[in-house]
This record gives C-alpha cells, structure tokens and sequence, in this order.
C-alpha cells in the first residue's frame, strides 16, 4: 500500500472532463502500484478515512494519472477543490462488475450487440454498466437500456455515445 498526499483539482476545459474533480496522481507514485502500466487500472485503500475499491486510475499522458472524485466520494470526504486529500492506495485485482441480467437480455437480442459490447476495452463495458444502474427511476433505466443497445448497434464506445446524445439536444 503506497501513501501519498495530493491537492484536489477540477478540469475548467478539458473536452469530456470538463467540471470533473481529480486528484493528480504522479507517474513515480502510480509506478509504485501498477509498475510500468499506462492504461486506466483500479485501486483500492483510502481517501483519509474513507474506505474506497474499484477506483479508476486514468492516465493523463507523460506517465501521470488522475483518479477522478464524484459528488458523492467528496460529500463523504467533505472536501472540494483546493483541499489536501492523503490517501493509501493499492491495485484492486479482485475487482468486478456483473453484467446486470436486464442489460444481457437486451444485447442478445441481436448477435453483434452482445459481441459488440464483449469487444470494448473493459472500462467502457464498466461506465456503461455503471451508467445504466445508476439510473434512479425506471423510466430512466429502460432509457439507458435502448441508448446503449443503439449505441451497441453502432459500435460506440462509452463517450462516443454519450457526445452523440449530447449533440441531439
């Protein structure tokens, strides 16, 4: 487990990211819980005092990553941009998300939804999982359920998906 301090930071303009809340984790310290590793993997630990698994470390180029903090996380740390946040962390290799059984049945209802959804990088089979059961009416879920078959049927990866439903408003 590595232990180190970072400043909490928001993107102002950075495309996609744009508004998120990161701290920046630096390629020494990101090289010292996954060696030599330059794709988004998850970790594990604490943020202070909180518990924290299946976090995504995203590289930033450089060697550098940052691991993004939601509304919720920051809530429970009561902290925002500017404040200190130390933090204990290790790769989580026991991590897994379940495909839900209703997002199944949708992608096999055609043969190249499900193989089209089974080829994405594993991180965008996990936002879009994510995504979907995050949804907090029904209406919303069967929603999210027909975008991501669409999105399936395209071949989109997570953020091509999410940019052409932005562009439709």
């Amino acid at each position: 487990m590595i232990t180190f301090e970072a400043e909490i930071e928001r993107f102002s303009k950075m495309g996609e990211k744009t508004g998120w809340t990161f701290v920046t984790i630096p390629k020494d310290v990101a090289n010292q819980i996954k060696p030599d590793c330059r794709k988004s993997f998850r970790v594990k630990g604490l943020l202070d005092e909180l518990h924290v698994t299946g976090m995504s470390f995203i590289p930033m180029g450089e060697g550098d990553f940052i691991l993004a903090l939601n509304s919720s996380i920051r809530k429970q740390l009561k902290k925002e941009e500017g404040a200190k946040l130390r933090m204990q962390l290790e790769e989580d290799k026991t991590f897994k998300i379940e495909m839900p059984e209703d997002l199944e049945l949708c992608l096999l209802e055609e043969r190249h939804f499900l193989e089209n959804f089974l080829n994405l990088p594993k991180s965008h089979q996990n936002y879009y999982i994510n995504w979907l059961n995050t949804a907090k009416t029904e209406p919303t879920r069967v929603k999210r359920l027909t975008q991501i078959v669409i999105a399936m049927d395209k071949k989109q990866n997570f953020s091509e998906m999410m940019r052409s439903y932005k562009n439709e408003k």
